[in-house]
């Protein structure tokens, strides 16, 4: 099958492109001594987790209970849920996975502990939990050491909840007005993030992980200080033109949805048929990931998507519209690819112009 005999919308991957940067970021951590920990809310396919940890990743993180119990079930036996896990339904869950795999999450609060402590106090293994800094996203984690100690404490009082480390993600940097602001950015964001594990230890935690995540910073070559030990990048293994911008080209984007011209009902403006529930209206507004559109194209990368109905692309372009007729199909570039991929049941996965895999995304949906 070639690129031209799929129906569309498709999530298309491009094979070469993504195996130059999974080797690309292993590279990375491997030159600085960290371990490498993709993060798989990007792709949900447990054929690339495995992938990357063939080239030399450590394990994968994930975002969801939903997505960890999807990656197992494939055969993933190392998993990380950077977010905070709460209720006990979900550590429920949690500890059934933890009798067969390796699976640490998050927490930020005592509350949290104390309701895990609870749910394993049963077991012969103990939770395994990473506590978030706030390094400036403004989003979760801990922000006050005070509120760290208090955490440290109640850790300390349940046997059954043991500290494996803590773990932060600097997505402020997207937001960075250049690469020397986002530089200044990741190293204060990696600090932070050290001086808190350094507080664990001095109180009698071993605190072996020190975790942090995020592109922009990674694909831009940002120096990794001592003390970290662990990079939990997401986005990397596909790009986007988000992350594109942030590293000044496309070359290295990988996913693409295949789209279909559906209609010219004017000189100046083309139809297509990936709506916003192919593509999703996400947009990047400022900073280093600062995008026109919502879309660009792969063949034409001086071109944007103008508009998304729920199933309709908008162009308003005289240039495009007099380049393609009805029936033309053509790629895009999402501006944002982790929602993107959640979107499809299976990506194609291409060389050249031949379909080589379908890849099963056995992760969508799971957002519980």
């Amino acid at each position: 099958m070639k690129i031209q005999d799929i129906d569309t919308p498709a999530l298309i991957i491009d094979r070469e492109k993504m195996l130059a940067n999974i080797q690309y970021m292993q590279d990375y951590a491997d030159r600085h001594k960290v371990s490498l920990r993709p993060h798989t809310k990007t792709h949900k396919m447990p054929a690339l987790a495995k992938l990357t940890e063939a080239y030399g990743a450590k394990g994968i993180a994930v975002a969801k209970v939903g997505e960890a119990e999807a990656m197992a079930a494939a055969g993933l036996k190392d998993i990380f849920i950077a977010n905070e896990i709460v209720g006990n339904i979900k550590w429920e869950r949690i500890r059934k996975l933890a009798e067969t795999i390796d699976i640490s999450f998050g927490v930020d609060s005592p509350c949290q502990v104390e309701g895990i402590e609870k749910i394993f106090a049963n077991e012969a293994k103990p939770a395994e939990v990473l506590i978030e800094i706030e390094v400036g996203e403004n989003r979760s984690g801990i922000i006050m050491e005070s509120s760290f100690v208090k955490l440290l404490d109640t850790i300390k009082a349940c046997p059954h909840v043991h500290l494996k480390g803590v773990f932060s993600h600097d997505g402020n940097t997207y937001g960075a007005k250049d690469i020397m602001e986002c530089f200044e950015l990741a190293i204060g964001a990696q600090k932070r993030t050290v001086y808190f594990a350094n507080i664990a230890r001095k109180l009698g935690f071993e605190c072996p992980v020190v975790s942090y995540g995020s592109t922009p910073t990674f694909m831009n070559d940002v120096p990794i200080m001592e003390g970290i030990t662990e990079l939990r990048p997401g986005t990397y293994i596909f790009m986007d033109v988000g992350q594109g911008n942030a590293i000044g080209t496309y070359d290295r984007c990988a996913a693409t949805v295949l789209a279909t011209v559906i209609s010219k009902p004017t000189k100046g403006r083309t139809i297509m048929d990936a709506g916003a529930k192919a593509l999703t209206k996400e947009t990047r507004v400022g900073g280093i990931c600062n995008t026109n559109g919502m879309g660009v194209f792969y063949e034409h990368q001086d071109i944007s998507v103008t508009k998304l109905y729920d199933e309709h692309t908008i162009i308003l372009n005289k240039e495009f519209c007099n380049m393609v007729e009805i029936g033309d199909k053509l790629r895009i570039i999402p501006v944002h690819i982790c929602p993107v991929c959640n979107l499809y049941d299976e990506a194609y996965l291409v060389s050249g112009d031949e379909v080589v895999e379908i890849l099963k995304v056995a992760g969508r949906g799971k957002i519980q």
